[in-house]
């Protein structure tokens, strides 16, 4: 597929994206629109929407890579199963709760259990997590796309992405949560049919049926998915299963994002019907990309394909592309790239919207500022014209988030070290550490509360030994290897933190 192939097929694509935007904002675009889609969200959009949320560009590219890598192999699947643990605790454990307080922001939450700074200090801590985790995400698709299409053309990295960005800001402003909704169906559409349709498409080059290339799959050195033998290794089991699980309660529990889109929905019981189902579509897409990875270096290995070198060291994420691009015929190739779009920028859209929603309830209050039922014909005037600034005042907000985001990427790029990747990827386990150990605090102790004051100070110290640990853990620790349950750690600290800072909790304050 040529370069200017690619970029009239992503031209078209955004082109799409905008004409859905478009047609969502003729039917209202006032902030109740955009922070929570008028409460009247289909179950089973958000449901299929949020795989597209949940599944980033990096899931896409990365965990199919990852399998080559004989220490790790479909390892990936045991933190899977861990999420789908995490997944039922946050529909049948937070849900209710979010619901019960009819939360625009979930962090409200924390204000009303804990106190106003502990409010803030929680929707900031998301603030910077899902910035950063946002923009490696969309990073890491556009290191691609420059490489396969842009560099072609002499257009420099940062344009690259300052692009992007404007075309996500472009169809997200206005609507909001309720665009997201459709769009991310859209998107998740078309990262469904990629995968399905590569597996396809490469048994079809290797001439396998469906059972064989089950059959090949499963007896190739890239299939193991439990690791029971060393309880010291990153891979072992319980340490997949257990991080996964928590990580999961951190990251769509506690997190805006994707809570907002529950939220969204009519009631309580349409929120965990569409976070049961999809639990089972996220588990079932999984073991796809992990198939996809197996075939994958099984095709490359028949037709001498080596893995893709970026500065002399070989990048596995960037053997997927360099298949769907360069060995495939046009029609897969058209479909690696529609999957790939989709899935960043269906995580990316919906991170923008829910940290400019964050910011404007969290700490600039536009939902108690419309909160008026009663009013005088004059003063309906003049709410409206209020709500026209706060829609304003809002659109400034989300374009702030946009150039943050950029300016993250940039940085990313201009370090261009690959273990200070790899350390950002892990910012999860040290930003939702202390986002864990406050809700946790907040559910579990209804007789306490805190030192407000203090909360700040717990939630910084907490991470700054859990750096401490994982740098010397296999020291401290006899060879142990702290993987993805260092959430759980840094949750557990945080926790004991507040509570060597807690009083009696009064009525007001036990929710």
């Amino acid at each position: 597929m040529t370069p200017i192939t690619i970029l009239i097929i992503i031209i078209i694509y955004f082109g799409l994206l905008l004409f859905i935007s478009n047609v969502v904002s003729k039917k209202g675009s006032d902030n109740d629109t955009f922070f929570k889609a008028n409460k009247n969200s289909k179950w089973y959009l958000v449901a299929f929407g949020m795989i597209g949320t949940a599944l980033s560009g990096v899931t896409f590219i990365s965990v199919p890579g990852e399998v080559g890598n004989p220490d790790l192999q479909f390892k990936y699947f045991q933190f899977v199963l861990g999420n789908a643990l995490g997944i039922i605790v946050v529909a049948t454990v937070l849900l209710p709760l979010y619901y019960r307080m009819n939360l625009t922001s979930i962090y409200s939450y924390i204000e009303k259990r804990l106190g106003f700074i502990s409010y803030k200090t929680a929707a900031t801590i998301f603030l910077i997590s899902r910035t950063i985790g946002s923009a490696f995400r969309l990073y890491l698709v556009v290191i691609v796309l420059q490489k396969f299409v842009f560099d072609n053309f002499g257009i420099p990295f940062a344009v690259t992405v300052l692009l992007s960005l404007a075309f996500i800001f472009a169809y997200t402003y206005r609507g909001g949560l309720k665009t997201i909704i459709i769009t991310d169906t859209l998107q998740t559409f078309f990262l469904v049919s990629s995968v399905f349709l590569t597996i396809i498409f490469i048994c079809n080059s290797l001439d396998l049926s469906f059972v064989q290339a089950f059959e090949t799959v499963k007896d190739s050195n890239y299939s193991k998915i439990f690791f029971f033998d060393d309880f010291l290794n990153r891979n072992y089991f319980w340490k997949q299963l257990l991080g996964g699980m928590f990580v999961t309660i951190a990251m769509v529990g506690l997190d805006q994002d994707l809570m907002q889109k529950n939220l969204s929905c009519k009631n309580i019981g349409e929120a965990q019907k569409n976070m049961f189902v999809f639990t089972g579509i996220f588990v079932i897409i999984n073991i796809f990309f992990l198939s996809v990875g197996a075939l994958l270096y099984i095709y490359a290995e028949k037709n001498g394909i080596s893995i893709p070198m970026v500065d002399g060291s070989p990048r596995t994420d960037l053997l997927f592309p360099e298949i769907a691009f360069h060995h495939l015929s046009l029609i897969p190739a058209v479909i690696f790239l529609l999957g790939l779009t989709a899935a960043t920028f269906a995580t990316t859209d919906s991170a923008l919207t829910a940290l400019t929603t964050s910011f404007c309830v969290d700490f600039l209050g536009m939902d108690k500022a419309e909160n008026f039922k009663e009013a005088t014909p004059k003063t309906k005037v003049e709410i409206e014209i209020r709500n026209k600034k706060l829609v304003k005042t809002r659109h400034l907000v989300h374009i702030g988030f946009s150039f943050l985001m950029f300016l993250v990427i940039i940085i990313f790029n201009s370090l261009n070290d690959k273990s200070v990747v790899t350390m950002i990827f892990k910012v999860a386990s040290y930003t939702y550490g202390p986002l864990l150990g406050l809700y946790a605090f907040g559910l579990l102790m209804q007789t306490k509360t805190v030192h407000d004051k203090f909360v700040p100070l717990i939630c910084m110290i907490s991470p700054a030994i859990c750096f401490f640990i994982v740098k010397y853990s296999e020291t401290l620790l006899g060879k142990y290897a702290i993987d993805n349950e260092l959430i759980i750690v840094n949750g557990f600290i945080t926790f004991l933190g507040l509570l060597s800072i807690s009083k009696p909790a009064t009525e007001n304050t036990r929710f």
